[in-house]
C-alpha cells in the first residue's frame, strides 16, 4: 500500500466514523423529540383537567379519543386548556 492509498484510507474511515457520529445523534435528537410528543405534561393535564371531566368525561382513560374530545369542543375550551390544544396541533 502506497502513502497515499492509506492517507486516502484513513480519511475515508475518519469520515464515516464522523458521519455515523452525526447520523446517532440525529437519530437521539429524534427519539428526544418524539419522547416529548407523547403525552401531555403535568401542566397540561391540569389546564384540561376541568375541560376533560365537564365535556369529555366519557373518554377518560383513553388518550386518543379525548383528544379528539377536546379538539371537538375546542370553543367551548378555557383559554388555558385551548392554548394546549392548539400547541398539540388542535
Amino acid at each position: 500500500m502506497t502513502k497515499s492509498s492509506m492517507t486516502k484510507s484513513s480519511m475515508i474511515k475518519s469520515m464515516n466514523v464522523k458521519s455515523l457520529y452525526v447520523s446517532l445523534a440525529l437519530v437521539i435528537a429524534g427519539v428526544a423529540s418524539a419522547s416529548a410528543q407523547d403525552g401531555p405534561t403535568m401542566q397540561e393535564k391540569m389546564a384540561c383537567r376541568g375541560d376533560a371531566e365537564s365535556l369529555c368525561a366519557q373518554h377518560i382513560g383513553k388518550p386518543a379519543e379525548m383528544n379528539a374530545c377536546l379538539r371537538d369542543n375546542k370553543a367551548k375550551l378555557s383559554e388555558s386548556c385551548r392554548k394546549v390544544v392548539e400547541a398539540r396541533g388542535g
